[in-house]
């Protein structure tokens, strides 16, 4: 049977509430009511076959209704006349008259009235916000309990634009760093929304710059790296020199070396021997951005060892925009055939062109991005023979071509 049924009446409305658009109404937007709600009844034919269902179907349609009184919907009926049933009224049209009716039928008051209250505090403390609300009623009902606190986020950062200190000095009742990191993604729509322009800086977007977009002082970057010459070492603890410094320091630094190795593998980073006139640098979780701004290093011979793999490749592509005179290291040809018992499988190679690659580089690029080898290949740098890094360097050291395999 094809008749709309009361709970398929009430399913319209709950998809109404699912989108927003009752709570919607509550805060200042378009009110749907009255809405005529969509009903499909028996034809003629089934009036006269099946006219104990359809007397059922009345039935059971009249047992839910109510109207603006009795909370529920309300029922227009038309007067069909038949020549075998004679004339009978029949439902022809459903309609919820007030918003009161359609949450009392799907069991909503309750979140209803508690987002009024949202509401009315909001206009009350940050009228600004309404919108909003309007626009995102089902999550500020689900941040109910916290609604009050991330209205004093707000009135803070009002009353201190781009304060310049750590979320941790904010001296709020009931709110502290990790509620604040906690709700980033709410806050930067909020305080986008209540804040003035230029107590935002737009060009840092999406809740990962939450400090830096508001004017808090974020955590430094730090820096790791070794000194690799010993009589080159920045402390006078005849220890090796494994240092971690804020990128700002690193970009003062300007250490009396003349060759730079840059590594993402920790356990390379700290066996990487002993060599003159050089120091090793731990990972790019940092981002490379934050070594271009020790521009001492665009006056070093600077070299990249990353896994031979597209995504290796893509790195060495970024750093170059950086560092165009950056040289890869140990990401050849010959190093990825002469490690083939190490080889695995990459989960999701890169495609797009890369530009800044040599004509080496991207010939084993293109091998690898069009699986030339069978396989979507990948040698990780961790698995490449310490003896074969050994020869390398020593290669680098006398200022000839890198080793080749031997068979």
């Amino acid at each position: 049977m094809s008749w709309t049924t009361p709970a398929e009446l009430r399913a319209q409305l709950v998809k109404l509430w699912e989108r927003g658009l009752l709570l919607a109404a509550l805060a200042g937007g378009d009110n749907p009511f009255p809405l005529r709600l969509t009903l499909r009844g028996p034809g003629s034919t089934e009036l006269s076959e099946r006219f104990d269902a359809v007397r059922g179907w009345i039935a059971d349609l009249k047992a839910g209704a109510g109207g603006a009184t009795g909370h529920g919907y309300r029922l227009v009926l038309r007067e069909v006349r038949h020549r075998v049933i004679g004339a009978n009224a029949v439902p022809a049209e459903a309609w919820v008259d007030i918003l009161d009716d359609a949450l009392a039928l799907i069991g909503k008051r309750r979140e209803a009235d508690r987002f009024v209250k949202l509401v009315g505090e909001t206009g009350a403390r940050q009228p600004s916000l309404l919108a909003w609300l309007e626009r995102r009623p089902l999550r500020a009902l689900e941040l109910a309990d916290a609604w009050p606190r991330l209205l004093d986020v707000v009135g803070w950062l009002q009353a201190h634009p781009r304060p310049g200190i750590y979320l941790r000095q904010v001296d709020l009742p009931g709110v502290h760093t990790k509620f604040v990191e906690a709700h980033r993604g709410v806050l930067c729509d909020l305080l986008d929304a209540a804040l003035p322009v230029d107590a935002v800086d737009a060009a840092l977007g999406g809740a990962a710059h939450f400090a830096q977009r508001y004017g808090f002082r974020d955590k430094p970057v730090r820096i790791r790296f070794r000194l690799l010459d010993p009589s080159r070492a920045l402390l006078p603890t005849g220890t090796d020199q494994d240092l971690t410094v804020t990128a700002d320091t690193f970009a003062r630094l300007d250490p009396a070396v003349s060759r730079v190795f840059m590594t993402e593998n920790e356990v390379n980073f700290l066996a990487f021997p002993p060599l003159a006139d050089s120091m090793v640098i731990f990972g790019a979780g940092y981002g490379f951005d934050m070594l271009a701004r020790a521009g001492w290093l665009q006056t070093r011979t600077l070299h990249y060892w990353g896994d031979i793999d597209t995504h290796g490749f893509a790195i060495l592509d970024q750093l170059r925009a950086l560092f165009a005179h950056v040289e890869s290291f140990l990401m050849d040809r010959e190093t990825l055939l002469r490690h083939q018992p190490q080889w695995g499988a990459e989960p999701q190679p890169a495609a797009r062109e890369l530009p800044r690659l040599n004509a080496d580089e991207r010939a084993l690029y293109d091998e690898l991005r069009t699986n030339r080898f069978a396989i979507t290949l990948r040698l990780e740098q961790e698995k490449i023979g310490f003896g074969w890094m050994m020869q390398a360097l020593d290669a680098l050291r006398a200022g000839v071509a890198a080793p080749r395999p031997r068979n």
